[in-house]
């Protein structure tokens, strides 16, 4: 059951929360993805140069990918950002469901990182000349305490929006 839009400042709550559910997730995904992705490549790449995004050439390719994987994680921010103020400007902006997409995003984007591009591809590792299975260890049990926390409250408002959904059915 949808609920069909009125005029948009008729709507209630429930109904701009349904309406925009969707894409509160994406938003909050996205920019989860371009924050995470913005933390690692100014601290680790940048800051400490612990590596790279690929470290398998020269250090000048290293740069260059650095600077790919920035701009890509900026078009992520950035899109997110207008996503964001579009749902403010809607009045459908549902911070609970956003901040689980962000969480979400971040962990993914994270636990990705940790597992297909530091073990499985060899693209780079976190840090080099050391003992690397704490840095494996805390990099992706945080990456997982991240998506466990967003999928707990994407499942929370899941239970909202079906309660929405049953209590619009029951109106009728």
């Amino acid at each position: 059951m949808d609920f069909k839009p009125r005029n948009q400042k008729d709507q209630s709550i429930s109904e701009l929360r349904y309406t925009y559910s969707a894409r509160n997730l994406w938003s909050g995904f996205l920019f989860g993805i371009g924050l995470v992705a913005f933390i690692d490549e100014a601290i680790f790449h940048q800051l400490l140069h612990w590596h790279h995004f690929y470290d398998k050439s020269t250090t000048n390719i290293g740069l260059v990918s650095d600077g790919l994987f920035h701009a890509l994680s900026w078009f992520a921010t950035v899109g997110s950002l207008f996503m964001f103020a579009d749902l403010r400007r809607r009045k459908g902006l549902w911070l609970k469901r956003w901040i689980g997409g962000v969480l979400l995003g971040a962990g993914s984007f994270q636990l990705y990182d940790g597992i297909i591009q530091h073990k499985l591809m060899r693209l780079h590792q976190i840090r080099y000349n050391v003992d690397i299975f704490p840095y494996d260890l805390t990099w992706n049990i945080a990456a997982t305490i991240m998506i466990l926390i967003g999928i707990t409250l994407v499942i929370q408002t899941r239970r909202s929006l079906l309660k929405m959904k049953e209590d619009a059915s029951n109106a009728q």
